[in-house]
């Protein structure tokens, strides 16, 4: 979904960071807080940071200014939150885009909107949701983070979408870039949650009092998922 340096026109580039700058900026007071009172969670941040930055970066064609591939935020968006999940993603599309030419700076805030901002936190929304309707908790991060990453490809589209209408061809333009995407996107979601599923198992394992901590899970819903391992 990277969408590349300088393929937006203004003012949409503009715009987008306009939308992110302020949300990134509630994010980064929400980990400075994080980090100082909980010092334990430091290891967790950086290993979804990392899931972040390798996912993103297994790029594959697709429509032309953009590119396929995982999000790897919605493991980060059950762990911490939407808001710390958005200083994550804009840290490794920032990387990304000076070091890798994946993305853009331009572009930066189109990007960051998409991927660190919105499809995490669509995904937050559910995740949290289908904790109090008591949805089996790997089946509900399977399916929380391929909704993030499905949802950032529609921003995505939209984003191309509204950059790029004349004529009232809006919703056509809209349904063009999203059919594209989804020949990949599809599958690649469901990949990554399945996979997202298999580590949150292994940090049950290992560290499930830290999932405790920050309101993932219950101490009574460790305890049935440890006892259904055994």
């Amino acid at each position: 979904m990277h969408i590349f340096e300088g393929f937006l026109p203004s003012p949409w580039w503009q715009a987008w960071f306009v939308f992110s700058i302020p949300v990134i900026l509630y994010g980064m007071y929400k980990m400075n807080k994080l980090v100082s009172e909980r010092r334990e969670v430091v290891p967790l941040l950086a290993v979804a940071g990392a899931f972040i930055f390798v996912l993103s970066s297994l790029k594959l064609p697709s429509v032309t200014g953009s590119s396929s591939h995982p999000t790897g935020t919605g493991m980060a968006a059950i762990l911490f939150g939407p808001a710390i999940t958005a200083v994550l993603g804009v840290i490794v599309l920032l990387y990304q885009a000076i070091f890798l030419a994946h993305g853009g700076i331009t572009t930066l805030g189109a990007n960051s909107a998409s991927m660190a901002i919105i499809g995490p936190f669509v995904a937050y929304v559910f995740y949290k949701a289908a904790s109090k309707a008591g949805m089996n908790f790997y089946l509900n991060v399977f399916l929380a983070t391929a909704i993030a990453d499905w949802v950032t490809y529609v921003v995505t589209s939209l984003q191309l979408a509204l950059a790029f209408q004349s004529g009232g061809n809006f919703l056509t333009l809209f349904a063009g870039f999203a059919g594209i995407f989804a020949a990949t996107q599809v599958p690649l979601a469901i990949l990554e949650g399945a996979l997202t599923a298999l580590i949150m198992k292994y940090v049950v394992q290992i560290k499930s009092d830290v999932l405790v901590d920050l309101n993932v899970l219950t101490t009574a819903t460790v305890a049935k998922l440890k006892e259904a391992m055994q």
